[in-house]
Parts: C-alpha cells; structure tokens; sequence
C-alpha cells in the first residue's frame, strides 16, 4: 500500500496587514510618534510605528497600538449637541451644524461687540495652540489659556528663564555620549518612546541611570539606583548635591565665565532702587570684574563681561567708579549653597534620603563630569569668533517632568536642577542636555503677553507670553488682574501657559468679573482635570438669585461623551485624530531633536462622514475658523466679509505668521524648494503626506552643541526663523528679571503690587533659587498634623489621561486602580493589603481599595490617574470597574491653599500644585468594606451605554482573511 507524506499545513509567513497603509502621527500621548496605518476595506486594521520617522524611528507602545479602539469608541460623538434638560444631567438633543454654528455665533458676537474679554476660551491636551492662541488674539479676549497651567509651567518657565529651553519637550539628553543620568519625577508618559529609545542606548554603554521619584515604576524600574525622595523636597536635594560640589571645588569655571552670567557684577544697595541689579554701562553692557587689563592697577577694575580674552573675578566684593558696591553673580551662589543649611545632614531627613547617599551622588556626578570629559573632533566656531578645533562636553545629564514641576515651590526646583547642570558645565555639551530647535531662545523669551486692543478689536499680541518686568504683566490701573484666571497678576506674575484650573471657580464667583461665555476644548475639567472635583462640578450647575446659571453659557467641544460633556449648552462634536489634518508645529509644540529641526501632520486616513451612519462631525480647528468667518474677526475674512480659508488644512498651508513663516516648514514657496521660510506653498499638504508625513531639516554638524554660543548654529537658527537676531544666549544662573519683581514689592519702579501682595512677591521672587515647603503641607502641619502622609498620582506608560483609560483594548490591562502604600505604611496604620480604607485631605474624604507594593517611599501613598469614572460617562457600562471600584484623588485636592487666601498653586507661575496633597489613612468602616465600592458615587450620567457583549472587533478580518483561504483551497 501506496505511504502518502504527510499534508504540510499551508501557512501565510509574510501576511499583509491589510490592502492599504498611509503614514500620519499618533496622537494616544504628547509624544507624536510616527506611525502606519494599514486600511482593510477601508477599515482601520493594524496600526504600526514608521521606522523612518524621527521621534519614534518604528518604536510604538500600547498607546499607539491601541489608536484603532480610540477611533472606534463607542463614546464617540456623532452630532451638534443642545441642552434640553438641566445642565449636568447630560440631556441633550441633536442638532445640525448650521443651528449650533449659528447658536454659538449669536452668543459671541454681542460678547465681541461689548466687551471680548467676557469670553473666557481655554483649551486642554490639544495639539493646536498656535491656531487656538491666534483665534483668542483675534476674538480680542484676554481669556485664553492652554494646558500647561496645569502640567507643565513650571518645567517650562523655570528653563526658559534660565536655559532659554527646558526639559520636557526643549531639550533631551545626550542618549550617545552620556555616562550618567539623572531622572527627576519622570513618569512614563511623556516622550515616552524616544526616552525607552534612548534608555536603552545608555544601557547598552554601560551607563549609570540614577531616577529620583518617590515610586519606581517604568524607567525607575530599570535604572541602576532608585532614590525614594520625599515629595516637594527635590529642590533642596539638589542644593545639597550643590553644596558638595562647591566645597570640594567640583565645578566647571571656565564653562560658567564662557556661557552663563556668572562673573557679572550685582549691585548690593540694600533698600535701593538698583539693589541686585546688574551693573551696567553706559551702552547697557552688563559688566564684570576684569583683571590683568593692559592699562589696569593690580586690582583689576569693571569691564564689559562680554568681551574676550579677559580674567573677570567670579568671588570678591568691589567698588564701581561711583562707590556702588558689586559682587559677581558665582559670589552669590557660593554665598548661598555653602550656607550648612544645605549640607546632606542638613537636609537628609527632610528629603527621605540618607546623607551619605546625597554625598556619594555628588561624588559620581563629579567624577563622570570631570573624569570621564568627552572630547569630539568637530571644530566650530563661538559667537565671538574663537575657533575650537574640537567639542569638549561634560558626560552627565538630566531629564525632569511633572513631578518635580506639579508642586508649589516647583518653578525654583526647576531652576535649583539648572543651576546644578551648570555648574558642572553639563547644558548643551557633548554628553550632557541638549536643546532641541527651535531652542534655546532668548531668555527670556521675547514675546510678552497680549493686553491691549487695537481699533480692529484685536490684541496687540497672543494672550500668552512671558513677562520681562513689573510693567507686562495683565492688570489695571490698581494693580488687580485684568484676567479671570488671574494670570499674569501679582499674585502669578510668570504664569507662561496661564491657569486653566482656576477659571471655573472664577467665573463662578465673578473675580475679578463676570464671564457670559465659557468655551474649551478637550479640557475634562468636571472630573479627573478638576482640582476639587466635586465644588467644580457645583460651580457650573450653580444659579444666581434670578435663577440663571452664574457661569451663563458654556460651549464644549470633543470627540467623546466625557463627564464634561455633561456640562456643556451647546457640544461641537470633534473628529479622531485619524479623520483630520493637524499641523504638529514648530510654532507650537515641536517634535525636533539635539541635530535637526522636525515638524509633521496628520492627515485623514478615514472619511469621517463614512465611519458610522448619521455621524456628522467636525474636527474643531476648522469649526474655530468657521465660526470666526461668521464673527468677522480681522485675518479670518476677506474685505468683503467672505471666509478667508476655507478649512485648518487651508490655513494650514496659506497663513503666515509673518512673512514667509507659517505653521509647517518643509516644502516651502511656490514649488515647494524652500525650507522654514518662505511663500506658501498650495501643494504643501501633499508633500508631506508623499514624505511619511513629516519634515526634517539637520542642524550642520559644527552646529550641533553649544547652541547659546555657537555661530554656526545661531546664524542657521536666525536664517530659519527661530530666533529674530543671532547674538549669543548668555546663561542665567541668577536673574534679574525675577529681581525686578522684588525690587517692585519693595516699593521701586512704577508698577508696584497692592499691599495684600507685597510680602508674597517679596518672598518668592528671588533671583537665586530657593526651597521653601509646599504650602499645603506648611498650611496643615501648623493647624493640624494629621496629614502625615504624602499622595501623588502617576499616569502610566499605557494610558494617557481620561481618553486614553477608556479605550476598550488599554482597559484591558487595568480597568480600575488601587492606592498604593508600603507594607511598612500600612503595619503602621492598621491596615492590610486590599483592604478598603479612608483617605481623608484636610479638604475631603474618599473610600479607595489598598494594595501593597514596596516600590514606593514609605511616607507615600500613590495611585494611577484619571482611571476612575463617573457612571455613565464615556458610555461605559453602568457598573464598569472604573465607576465602581476606580477613583480619583481629585477629590481630595483643593483649588486654593488651607488658608484660603491663593490657589493651590506655584506663587511666581500659577502651576497647579497637585502633588502638594497631604492626606490620612484608616481602615473603612465594616459597611464600606462588604460594599466593595468606591466613594464618592455620583448620579449617573445619562450618555447612552455602549451595546453589551465582548468586544471582537478583529473578529471580521479573520474571518473574511479564513473564508478566502478556504475558497482558494
């Protein structure tokens, strides 16, 4: 009988993802990878990183992955929204895009007509300020604020008035040449890609990462040291390491006289108008203490500090021809941080870290900075016009994000991590941090902000900027604040990105005026965005004494049934990031690297109007252009009254910020052979769709550190319009802008703060960094001390705010969160692990699950963000985990200070300090135990649920892909 072989299955080693790819940019995080789309039948079915784009260079994480399920939610909005019943209750009724356009134009104009700034407009985690910044300016509002009064200011603000960039998304480290890397509060949810990227490079050479964070997860789970700080005690952690290294002398000299201010000359005239002022001549130069001068006396005597081939004096105390007495800027700071308050004894309990553990960290960055210099042959040439045959660098480097920046004291521990990079010469060398173009600036930077109407109606700038002195800041002839989130007042004079978190509460209480209108966008301000969550939700339901709302109108736009939607008159249903064009601008956000300039777009990959039937939505940059078409605001219609653009993809490529500078800039001019600069170019939008939908433009290689004083890169940043002029950015160890503050509240100068102010901006604006304890912990401990434990909230690497924890795919990871405690913390309060317990803020009470986990400092208790939901919302099940068993800690987190007198926030920025919470813990009570349920419980939402039943999508593919195998069979 005749043996048949065996019949080989027949398997598809090289299957294809689908019939169709384009390229576009993620949009599941702030890190604006690059990725692939891959179309079946036009449906999304895989999505992949772009190995040619630079952020991401093909990496992609769960986020991104998970894009397919974010434009597939069953949360999305698929029509115009009114109110019909009361608002909160999520009760409306669709409309059509005429009626909510014509709505919302009949409820702005009379506001333009009177007064603009009756419109308060601020926008969340959107990717689009330059248009968004550009519409307020035209509206004529002084009322617009972004993101990053919440997030970021801190970080942002404190680099750039020292750096003229910063960390996050400014400046990266040096991933090739680096030896030793610091960590401070990063999470992994920013540039969360490039940084797995560039960790594992460092890795791979052999180099120390050391990450400072009260919890390890992520990054810190792989670093080589764990430091267990206290919360809000970074800042003076870094003044210890400063202390070490500048009483063993561990400083680079010749780095700070080349780059930084600090051999200039500070005026001491204690109760002068000119007190910490630089000395200056009579051209404005400021001056230094030269010595070895050709007509000089042994002495030395002042001299321009910008000149070379001096040897100006960095300690010592002189006399100006005029009998000023002037000390340079270095004199102060050793003056300063050798002060024994700031030695590692000194601050070792307070930071949770042992001082032999402070000591040796000083030791290691001394050594890797000094011992380990790095040296590439690449001549270059300063701004002064010295040639270098090569590029010496300081192997050390830093990173920083939202946990040292979200706290009250949090602008100075940005500076206080500066000022330690500096000294050791570590800012834009070869193995230290690196700025990204279009940084550094300017310090600071030369935009201030927009406070004057001119005769069209709008401001004579952007309503966000950055204050030079006393007499840029928002306010009125009193000196009270001019804005409705007190922005730029006295009281948060540097608040860059304004102060979203306070505008709800404001409008509510009419300070400093009563709004009419209320209009955001993506900002969930009624839930896991809310300081105070349950008040906040008060304040937009609240009516006045005529039974009227007191916040009047409030216009929301998104693309999904958030709990803020619930809060909204009129819903403007927003796209996926998949069915529109986004300009990923070098004007707003950029996404370059140390050696090259990049922007990128996203294009529509899917037809909106072909992804669900009777879906009619909008994506909200060109609903914003419409509605200031129908306005008449100037630079949006033509003389004649006609629209000027006809959508954001068309202002995307025809609007010039000024001439020849638009939102992209690859593929400039009239056949697109320009970059950066040039006229705009109507095949732009394809062009970067045909080059995987980004532009990258290489800083020449002579060009690529020491970018504050290197001529080739400032004239190449000048000839791309990032900077207006290509001077040398001279380092700010110590600032005098902050010092015109001080001097103001002491009585000089012509803008002065009113007298309730006075004492705090005496205090908080010192020109050297300084730590001070977070003011809620200071607040309680002198009322009571029964708030002995810290509580931070973390976002994870798989999920990205609220968005992000309702896609179907991510939940399935982690659909509800735990708070978080050490064994040793819970031994000491009586309770176990999972067991329910109370968390009491001396502001509110919540009932939470506890699980233990050691990877946390023991006088912390930490839980994962904006996973927990209100029932109904985002069309979740009723009973979903989020709502039952997850939580937030925003209940717990005041607006305002225990006394009651500030919000919760940075004094000099406005930052919301959210990591400032100081909180209790005891086992639940023996009912809340059986009940299993986390409080606060609020009333349902009445968003419909989505279908009940698992969750197959996929499911299709397969089966289509399976039935033609066995046709071909």
């Amino acid at each position: 009988m005749r043996k048949h072989a065996p019949q080989e299955p027949a398997i598809d080693l090289s299957p294809s993802p689908g019939d169709e790819v384009k390229t576009t940019t993620c949009y599941m995080c702030a890190c604006r990878c690059g990725i692939k789309v891959w179309l079946s039948d036009g449906r999304i079915r895989y999505i992949q990183g772009n190995p040619d784009h630079p952020v991401n260079q093909g990496v992609l994480c769960a986020k991104g992955s998970a894009g397919i399920m974010q434009h597939y939610s069953p949360a999305r909005l698929d029509k115009p929204l009114l109110r019909v019943g009361e608002r909160g209750k999520g009760e409306f009724r669709e409309i059509e895009w005429d009626e909510a356009l014509r709505i919302a134009a009949n409820w702005l104009a009379p506001i333009r007509e009177r007064n603009p700034d009756e419109l308060a407009f601020f926008t969340g985690r959107d990717q689009s300020q330059a248009l968004t910044g550009w519409w307020a300016q035209q509206f004529g509002t002084v009322n617009y604020a972004a993101h990053g009064g919440f997030c970021s200011v801190n970080m942002a603000a404190g680099g750039l008035y020292t750096l003229g960039g910063s960390f996050w998304e400014f400046g990266e480290p040096d991933w090739e040449h680096s030896r030793y890397l610091m960590l401070w509060g990063v999470a992994e949810d920013h540039d969360s890609n490039p940084i797995k990227l560039g960790l594992g490079r460092l890795k791979a050479s052999g180099a120390k990462i050391v990450a400072v964070n009260p919890v390890r997860s992520g990054y810190g789970a792989i670093a080589d040291e764990w430091i267990g700080i206290r919360p809000g005690t970074d800042g003076l952690f870094a003044f210890a390491l400063i202390h070490e290294l500048l009483k063993a002398d561990r400083i680079d000299l010749d780095y700070l006289v080349r780059y930084t201010n600090a051999h200039w000359l500070v005026i001491r005239n204690p109760g002068g108008a000119d007190d910490g002022l630089f000395a200056r001549d009579g051209e404005g130069r400021a001056l230094c203490w030269a010595r070895g001068l050709p007509d000089d006396a042994s002495q030395g005597r002042a001299h321009p500090a910008d000149a070379i081939d001096i040897a100006p004096a960095v300690v010592g105390e002189y006399s100006l021809p005029d009998g000023r007495r002037v000390v340079p800027v270095f004199h102060l700071v050793a003056e300063r941080y050798l002060d024994p308050q700031y030695a590692p004894d000194a601050v070792s309990e307070r930071c949770g870290i042992p001082a032999e553990t402070i000591r040796r960290i000083a030791r290691e960055l001394a050594e890797a900075a000094f011992e380990q210099a790095i040296t590439l042959p690449i001549a270059w040439t300063d701004a002064y016009g010295r040639q270098h045959a090569e590029m010496t660098g300081r192997p050390v480097s830093m990173h920083a994000m939202r946990g040292i920046s979200a706290h009250s004291n949090g602008f100075h521990t940005c500076r206080a991590l500066h000022v330690l990079q500096l000294l050791l010469g570590a800012v834009d060398t070869p193995g230290s941090f690196r700025y990204q173009p279009p940084f550094p600036k300017p310090i600071p930077p030369p935009n201030r902000p927009g406070k004057t109407r001119q005769p069209n109606g709008a401001l004579d700038a952007a309503p966000l900027g950055f204050v030079h002195s006393p007499e840029d800041l928002v306010v009125d002839a009193d000196g009270q604040p001019r804005r409705i989130d007190h922005a730029f007042s006295w009281a948060y004079p540097l608040s860059a990105h304004g102060m979203m978190h306070t505008v709800i509460r404001n409008a509510w209480a009419g300070d400093p005026y009563k709004i009419d209108t209320l209009m955001m966008f993506m900002a969930n301000m009624s839930w896991n965005s809310a300081m105070n969550t349950g008040e906040t939700i008060g304040w937009l339901t609240d009516r006045g004494e005529d039974g009227e709302y007191r916040i009047p109108r409030i216009i929301y736009a998104d693309a999904y049934a958030s709990e803020m939607t619930a809060y909204a008159d009129l819903v403007l249903p927003d796209t996926t990031y998949l069915e529109r064009f986004d300009a990923i601008s070098l004007l707003d956000r950029p996404i370059s690297d140390a050696d090259s300039a990049s922007d990128a777009i996203r294009h529509p990959v899917v037809d909106a109007a072909q992804q669900r039937e009777g879906r009619d939505v909008r994506g909200f940059q060109s609903v914003l252009l419409e509605l200031g078409a129908r306005l008449g605001l100037p630079g949006m219609v033509h003389d004649d009254g006609s629209p000027r653009y006809r959508d954001y993809a068309d202002y995307i490529v025809r609007h010039e910020r000024a001439p020849g500078v638009g939102l992209l800039a690859g593929w400039r001019g009239e056949h697109g052979e320009l970059e950066a600069k040039g006229p705009p170019n109507p095949q732009q939008l394809q062009r970067y769709i045909d080059n995987g939908g980004f532009w990258r433009s290489h800083v020449p290689e002579s060009a690529r550190y020491y970018k504050m004083a290197n001529r080739g890169y400032l004239d190449w940043a000048q000839k791309m319009g990032f900077i207006g002029h290509a001077d040398p950015i001279v380092l700010q160890l110590y600032s005098e802008t902050i010092q015109k503050f001080r001097l103001a509240a002491q009585g000089h100068g012509a803008q002065q703060p009113p007298p309730e102010h006075r004492e705090r901006v005496a205090t908080y604006f010192d020109p050297l960094p300084i730590w001070y304890e977070p003011f809620e912990g200071a607040q309680v401990d002198q009322v009571d001390a029964k708030f002995p434990l810290s509580a931070v909230t973390q976002r994870p690497m798989f999920m990205y705010h609220a968005w992000g924890s309702q896609n179907a795919w991510l939940r399935q990871i982690v659909a509800r969160n735990y708070l978080y405690l050490h064994p040793d913390t819970g031994a000491r309060h009586g309770i176990a692990d999972a067991d329910w317990i109370t968390m009491e803020s001396h502001h509110g009470r919540i009932t939470v699950q506890a699980r233990f986990a050691a990877n946390v400092q023991a006088d912390t208790v930490w839980t994962w963000n904006a996973i927990g939901k209100r029932r109904g919302a985002w069309r979740l099940d009723k009973d979903a985990p989020e709502s039952r068993k997850g939580f937030l800690m925003n209940h717990l987190i005041s607006d305002i200070t225990p006394k009651g007198d500030y919000a919760n926030a940075d004094p000099v920025t406005g930052q919301a300090a959210w990591f400032d919470l100081r909180v209790s813990i005891r086992k639940a009570d023996a009912a809340q135990n059986a009940r299993g349920e986390s409080e606060p419980q609020f009333a349902p939402l009445a968003f419909a649920q989505a279908e009940p039943g698992p969750l197959r999508y996929g499911a299709e593919f397969r089966a289509r892909r399976a039935g033609g195998k066995r046709e071909q069979d």
